[in-house]
């Protein structure tokens, strides 16, 4: 810490999030999510099965993908975060997850337009994924050690702003410079930069490697000014480490705002999570949007998500986390509820004309609720969870949050599929968000709004 300022640090922090942001929206949400899902449909229309059936194939095949990485993810954050408390050191794990970060996205580049190597290219983003979601662990950990638990709320939402933005940024270079319109021309009517072959998608593709790239770059700042700041080794070795896990698993029976909370954002996340996973899909599936429009849906998704985030931290710092969560989750239940009684043809039954714009118009409107909330909910629920965290183990508290927020990171993405598969529709597959919303909001009765740091005082 010698010779770097608190103020150094806090931005050197903030640059995990602007760094990292691209994987969620370009990877996830705006480009390779729906360049891969179309790809898959085409592959399956190819093979014999009718538009609707391909689309709905192609979907079940992304919520498999979600659903096995964050089965991944979930059951092992929280060992994770007990292995770094135990050691005392967090920075040679975000070191090590970093790489898989890197190695994940690069390898984005070699999947092929015609389909023939689908499970390649799931592989590569699965890892990833898990390893973006291992690292943030480990930064969100880092949290509770920048401010009060009266300034964090402002911090984690200036930490999503400047993610957004990143996000925002770097989108706007994909579309402008990279993605092929169905004219083989990027957005503003060049070819794909560095001599890239439109016929073979190669500046959609690029995306993962372009990815790689800014997260390499924009993470220099986070290790030239960041250090590992945390409470003392607690042990040393894998046996330490399940025996804290344990002790903070049997501590959450007397935790019960604690394990409210963890109990309500598993649900809330998952069904958040499941909307970035699908919203995509559902434009280029439902809407049948080319990909150079999704994008510029993204980047209107992504200001909304950065200006509210902000706004988001200052509420949060005026009247706590909770009552943010809860009025962003109410808003996202309404966005669920428009999304799912719409498709090209109808709104909510009423025939609507052909060729109406009316269902882009509200989707966009969508987009913005999406990405403005959703950055203020996960902003507000890091926050809320500094309330809850023991000092003494913050990465492992982290991950535990981390377990909550992937335990059941399969069960969004597995509700979708299936009844996807069952209704063989896409936009009635989105429907089951809306339940995990509820069930997020009824947990959060029994959560304490200044967290339960009398419990872990007295522990």
């Amino acid at each position: 810490m010698t010779g770097i300022s608190k103020r150094k640090r806090i931005w050197g922090w903030f640059f995990f999030d602007w760094a990292s942001q691209p994987y969620h929206t370009l990877l996830i949400t705006f480009i390779f999510g729906p360049f891969f899902a179309a790809t898959a449909a085409e592959y399956f229309m190819a093979s014999g099965l009718d538009e609707q059936a391909a689309d709905a194939r192609a979907q079940s095949l992304w919520s498999l993908c979600l659903t096995i990485t964050g089965l991944i993810i979930g059951f092992g954050a929280p060992f994770m975060g007990a292995l770094a408390d135990t050691t005392g050191r967090r920075l040679p794990w975000i070191i090590g997850f970093s790489v898989l970060y890197v190695i994940g996205a690069s390898g984005l580049w070699w999947t092929q337009p015609d389909g023939s190597n689908m499970w390649l290219a799931l592989t590569a983003f699965g890892i990833g994924f898990i390893g973006a979601e291992y690292a943030l662990i480990f930064i969100n950990s880092q949290l509770p050690s920048l401010g009060s638990k009266e300034e964090v709320g402002a911090l984690s939402g200036s930490g999503f702003a400047i993610g957004y933005v990143g996000g925002v940024l770097s989108l706007i270079i994909m579309l402008l410079l990279f993605v092929e319109q169905p004219s083989g021309k990027t957005l503003i009517g060049l070819d794909p930069a560095f001599g890239l072959d439109a016929t073979q998608k190669e500046g959609t593709r690029f995306v993962g490697p372009f990815v790689a790239i800014w997260f390499v770059i924009f993470m220099i700042p986070y290790f030239l000014w960041v250090r590992d700041v945390g409470p003392p080794a607690q042990g040393k070795g894998v046996g330490d480490a399940m025996a804290l896990l344990v002790k903070s698993v049997k501590s959450l029976r007397r935790r019960i705002s604690l394990s409210a909370y963890l109990g309500s954002s598993m649900m809330y996340r998952d069904a958040l999570n499941g909307l970035y996973g699908f919203g995509g899909t559902y434009a280029a599936l439902v809407l049948n949007w080319p990909l150079v429009f999704i994008g510029i849906f993204g980047i209107i998704g992504a200001i909304a998500a950065a200006v509210f985030s902000w706004i988001g931290g200052k509420a949060d710092r005026a009247f706590g986390p909770k009552p943010v969560i809860i009025a962003s989750v109410w808003a996202l239940i309404m966005v669920c509820v428009i999304v799912v009684g719409m498709d090209r043809e109808q709104l909510f039954g009423i025939t609507l004309a052909d060729g109406s714009r009316l269902p882009d118009i509200i989707f966009f409107g969508c987009g913005v609720l999406i990405g403005g909330f959703g950055g203020t909910l996960q902003a507000a629920s890091r926050s809320l969870m500094v309330r809850h965290t023991d000092p003494k183990a913050p990465t492992e508290s982290f991950g535990l949050y981390g377990l909550s927020g992937r335990a059941t990171a399969f069960l969004a993405p597995a509700l979708i599929g299936t009844v996807t598969a069952l209704s063989e529709s896409a936009r009635i597959g989105v429907s089951p968000v809306i339940v995990l919303f509820l069930i997020g909001l009824v947990l959060l009765r029994w959560v304490q709004p200044k967290g339960d740091s009398e419990t872990w005082i007295a522990s």
